[in-house]
Order: structure tokens, then C-alpha cells, then sequence
């Protein structure tokens, strides 16, 4: 199959991707694998590049629901890692989107500069399935990523897009923050954007982000870049506390006003990864029991080899949100009607915090206005990623016994209120509030017996 420069072929057998499990999927879903090859242009000087394209769809257009989800992969760990199918799978499969991962970025396909133990790029990891893979660097990811974009109803089956909307997650989400403001100005692809966890900076047209942000070490603060107020189409960010205080990197003087085309989701409690990027995608798999469920946000003390000082962030709201901001996404590319304004996390020079510990402001769940622990998102000391997966302090028993004086129906009852609210709000979806005040049971159950 051809398009313009761009020939796709298909790849027989299952690909490589981390976090996903494959045989997991639900019987109405099937997966696949493209080779994408052609020339790509970068600040006018064209290359040859073979990369590929991982689809997960319905397999009968009557499970479809029209919207094609594009995940620039993310490689900061030196693999390429689908870190929104990761945080969005149940609704993805729940919805009826279909997704395409893209092997954007040099580093997921052959390079693989990692700080993750283990992880390998595909060409290392699968050195037959992958060996004509060939990339040649990320200045040219963003047109690697627009043909992939136009390639998406030659990937589908004979499914018919309706709507084709961008993700991408941390650095990923800094590469789609310089595709925002100056691709897609003049290569319209994509009907939305959602930026999931971007600091304030974006990475530059020559594709050197993890050289951009070297100044961290340095200590020479990142260039804020906000998203052209004059945005084509539809933008949503979500940002979590580390995502906005983070030194030097901070999204803080990044923030802007929503617009027309632009909303941001401030989300109090969460981390830019925690608990559910490690455990999530293994478990959560749209069949698990509650107490399954609740294992995913057991605290955990070490990552990657390393002991931290307190258990990394434990809190279930970032997927059950970010699920709730595509559904807003979705909803406002199809309808015109854009999400309500949302209210920003409370800051004076340090996020404000109430009796417990937990953030004032931003969008409030249950986990933080009904609370059985400290949820923080802000860095541990350690190496590597220690400065991303933020913290919990769960409540002793007398806390809670203050707290909750009727126990366990007590807080449920003020738990149920809170999330009611949240769905009410659209920062929570319906589909989740059963498995949600399910999982509060066994989590209070859980706290209570450990003490």
C-alpha cells in the first residue's frame, strides 16, 4: 500500500511492545504490526526511514466508534514504551477507539540510551523481526509522525476514521508541543491533541530534547513554551503536581488561559508516574476483581533496584481522569463543545496543601477530598526516575478513626458523595464510579488491617 512517498507493509506475528499484553485483549479487538517506510523531511533536507506502526483496533466496524487514537511512544526509558495505552487501555477497548503506536523517535528503534534496566530498543530487542528498521534521528520524527498520521485508513481493516487525534506522554508530550505550534500549522492531520505530563519546555525542530533538558543538571531553568493561543484545533493537557513544580522543568510558568481551542487539567494527587505505570497494565485488564484492582496501589518503597525514602505515589486518580479527558477530547472534536474549565492546583511558591497533606485546588477526586493517605506528586531523592513517582504516607489508624468516627460506612458514604461529584464534573466517568467505590472498600479494609 502507498501513499504519496510512504509504502506500508504488513508484519505477520505479534510485535514488540512494552506494558502491552496482547493476549489480554478483548475477543472483539485484534492487533497488528506495519513497517512504514519512505523519506521524511526535516528543516528542508529529506532522509530515508523504515519505522514501524503497532494498531490495536475493533475487528467489525459495529465495535467502532470512528475515533483513531496516534501515540507518539515515548523512549525515555530506552524502549519504546505506549505509556497512554498503558494509562487509557480500559477506555480505549471500552469506547471503541483504535489506537496506533509510533515508533517516532531514533532511541525506541535502534539506539536505546536507557536509565531502565533491561530495556531494550527493537532493533536489540528483536534483532530478525527488526533488522530493516532504519531511523535517522529525531529531527525527522515529526514528519515520520505525520505520515504515520495519514496513513491511518490504510491501517484499519476497512474500519472508516472519523476523527484522528494525537497523544503522547512526558517527552513524547514535549515533541507534540512543538508539532502543535509549528507542524501541524501547515500539515492539518490531526482532529485534537491530548499532552499528557508536559513540563514547561518542548523539544526543539532539531529534535534534541534530551539535550534541551541537560540544563536540569545544570540548573539553568527550561524556556517556558505555551501552546499558540490560535491552536487549530483542539488541545487538552493534563498535568499532574510533578509535571507542574518540578525544578527547573516545571510547567508552572508555562500555564495559560483556556481558550476556544485549548483546556488544561491541573490534577491534584497524582504524580507523573506512580504505581500504575508499573503494575497497571499487567492487572487492569477491564476482568480483575477489586481487591485485584486494589493491589495495583499497594504502597511499594522500591523502584528500579533502589529503596525510597517513603512508598512512590500510590493514588488511583490519574487513569480514571485521563480516561475522562479523552472521553472530554473526543467529545469536543466530535461536537464543538469543549470540556468546562477546570480549576487550577493552588500554589504559593510551593503547592498549598490542607490538614492531611494533600493539594489544594486543581480537579479533585475522592482520593484527595475523602482521604485515607497522603498523595503527593512531588520527587523523592534518588536516582534515576526517583524524581518522578512522587510519594504516599498512608493514615494511621487513629487519623482515620478521627476522620471517619462511623468507619467504613462512614467513608464510604462521604467517598460515594465525592465521586458522584467528580462524575457529575466530567473528570470521572460513570463506566468507572461501581469498580471505583468497590476498590475504596478494600483499600479502607486493607489500611485498617495493617495497623
Amino acid at each position: 500500500m502507498e501513499s504519496a512517498m510512504t509504502t506500508l507493509g504488513a508484519v505477520a506475528g505479534m510485535p514488540f511492545l512494552a506494558l502491552v499484553d496482547f493476549a489480554a485483549l478483548p475477543d472483539n479487538y485484534i492487533a497488528a504490526e506495519y513497517f512504514l517506510r519512505g523519506e521524511a523531511v526535516a528543516q528542508g533536507k529529506p532522509a530515508a526511514f523504515v519505522t514501524r506502526l503497532v494498531i490495536i483496533r475493533p475487528a467489525a466496524g459495529a465495535d467502532f466508534n470512528g475515533t483513531v487514537l496516534v501515540e507518539w511512544l515515548n523512549v525515555s526509558g530506552g524502549t519504546d514504551a505506549p505509556a497512554d495505552w498503558n494509562y487509557l487501555h480500559r477506555e480505549i477497548v471500552r469506547g471503541g477507539y483504535a489506537y496506533v503506536g509510533v515508533s517516532a523517535q531514533q532511541a525506541g528503534v535502534e539506539l536505546g540510551a536507557s536509565g531502565l534496566p533491561g530495556a531494550l530498543p527493537l532493533k536489540a530487542a528483536d534483532p530478525e523481526r527488526y533488522k530493516s528498521l532504519h531511523h535517522p534521528g529525531d529531527a525527522w520524527a515529526y514528519d515520520i509522525f505525520s505520515q504515520a498520521g495519514r496513513a491511518v485508513p490504510m491501517l484499519l481493516g476497512g474500519l472508516i476514521p472519523h476523527r484522528v487525534l494525537a497523544i503522547g506522554e512526558s517527552q513524547s508530550a514535549g515533541f507534540l508541543t512543538t508539532y502543535v505550534n509549528a507542524i501541524d500549522p501547515v500539515a492539518p492531520i490531526f482532529d485534537g491533541f491530548l499532552l499528557h505530563s508536559r513540563f514547561r519546555g518542548a523539544a526543539p525542530l532539531d529534535g534534541a530534547y534530551l539535550i534541551s533538558v541537560q540544563a536540569l543538571g545544570a540548573g539553568r531553568a527550561i524556556d517556558p513554551v505555551p501552546i499558540r493561543e490560535d491552536a487549530r484545533v483542539p488541545v487538552l493537557m493534563f498535568i499532574t503536581e510533578t509535571d507542574l513544580m518540578m525544578p527547573v522543568v516545571g510547567y508552572r510558568p508555562a500555564r495559560q488561559r483556556d481558550t476556544g481551542r485549548i483546556r488544561t487539567w491541573e490534577v491534584a494527587g497524582t504524580a507523573h508516574a506512580d504505581t500504575y505505570t508499573l503494575r497497571g497494565g499487567a492487572i487492569d485488564t477491564g476482568r480483575a476483581t477489586a481487591t485485584q484492582l486494589a493491589s495495583i496501589f499497594a504502597p511499594l518503597d522500591t523502584l528500579f533496584g533502589q529503596t525510597m525514602p517513603k512508598s512512590i505515589n500510590a493514588a488511583p486518580q490519574h487513569h480514571y481522569v485521563l480516561q475522562a479527558a479523552l472521553d472530554a477530547l473526543d467529545r469536543w472534536v466530535r461536537t464543538g463543545t469543549p470540556p468546562p474549565a477546570t480549576p487550577k492546583l493552588a500554589i504559593n511558591e510551593v503547592l498549598e496543601l490542607d490538614s492531611g497533606g494533600n493539594a489544594i485546588g486543581g480537579i479533585r477526586t475522592p482520593w484527595v477530598d475523602v482521604p485515607i493517605a497522603t498523595y503527593s506528586g512531588i520527587g523523592q531523592p534518588g536516582d534515576g526516575f526517583a524524581v518522578l513517582f512522587g510519594s504516599t504516607v498512608m493514615f494511621d489508624a487513629a487519623i482515620l478513626a478521627t476522620l471517619y468516627p462511623g468507619g467504613r460506612d462512614a467513608y464510604l458514604a462521604q467517598f460515594g458523595d465525592a465521586l458522584d461529584h467528580a462524575i457529575e464534573g466530567g473528570v470521572m466517568l460513570a463506566a468507572d464510579r461501581d469498580e471505583s467505590l468497590a476498590m475504596a472498600a478494600v483499600m479502607f479494609d486493607r489500611q485498617l488491617s495493617a495497623r
